[in-house]
């Protein structure tokens, strides 16, 4: 399959990193309907979906946004944003600046990698970074406020981030069940086994009412589909040795070495 995106070919440690999107028509990406999140929605409510009390102005906001770049109508009779979220594939998040924090005022997250919505709910930009990941500063958590406080209307910019997990689920709110089974894979069948998984976000300022949209997109293809494309599985391995040691211990890298040294030897032996 053709690798989407492949973050991987940037330096391996923890930054904000942001592009503009130049055309609102790439800002989403397109994919799956609603079946996959109305059946999360339906059998665990609370790890996919929550708002707070005030938040459906800034939801309608960007529902309505949603709405017009993804085509579609929105279902009745629900909070909006959760509507909203039925016509893409992204996770949505609406972050509303209120005394003097911006916190996460509603949020659709069908795609979370190893948290749910509660955990999310309702926490300031500091504390969803708590415990700080590898390179996050005072400084650079500063220089995301005052992103969040100054993004214009109109302007929307897009970061991506990856790293390597044992499931292809998208729906990943607990790493546990998964990192348990690792011992059990076989390192010939390592190529299919794991899967990088990429996320997409972006931002976007909601001009009437101030807030910000958070998206996320999750895409996973496995190492396999590297062997295919001599560049970028030269880049991912780079990524993959020389990575930071504190970006490896947040994202629990160490876990698959065994595999994924597998995989490259295999790739090796596929192309000589």
């Amino acid at each position: 399959m053709s690798i989407r995106h492949a973050p991987y070919e940037d330096d391996a440690v923890f930054e904000i990193g942001l592009r503009p999107i130049e055309d609102e028509a790439g800002w989403l990406e397109g994919g799956e309907d609603a079946p996959r999140k109305d059946a999360l929605f339906a059998a665990a409510p609370e790890a996919v979906w929550g708002e707070l009390e005030g938040s459906r102005p800034g939801q309608a906001e960007a529902a309505e946004m949603v709405r017009r770049a993804a085509g579609g109508i929105l279902a009745p009779g629900l909070p909006p944003l959760l509507a909203a979220a039925r016509l893409v594939s992204d996770d949505l998040v609406l972050m509303e600046r209120a005394e003097g924090h911006w916190r996460v005022s509603a949020l659709s997250l069908c795609s979370g990698t190893f948290f749910t919505a509660q955990d999310a709910l309702g926490k300031s930009l500091d504390a969803l970074h708590a415990p700080a990941a590898p390179g996050i500063t005072p400084a650079l958590m500063e220089r995301t406020r005052r992103i969040f406080d100054h993004i214009p209307a109109g302007k929307i910019v897009q970061r991506r981030n990856w790293t390597v997990v044992s499931s292809d689920a998208l729906h990943l709110p607990d790493p546990a069940p998964m990192r348990a089974l690792i011992a059990a894979i076989d390192p010939a069948r390592a190529g299919d086994e794991l899967l990088i998984r990429v996320e997409r976000q972006t931002l976007r300022r909601l001009p009437l009412t101030g807030g910000v949209l958070f998206t996320i997109r999750v895409w996973l293809h496995p190492l396999s589909d590297l062997k295919a494309d001599p560049v970028r599985l030269a880049a991912f391995a780079a990524a993959w040795r020389g990575a930071d040691p504190a970006f490896r211990a947040y994202k629990q890298l160490h876990l698959y070495d065994a595999l994924v040294d597998a995989f490259f030897r295999q790739a090796v032996e596929t192309q000589g």
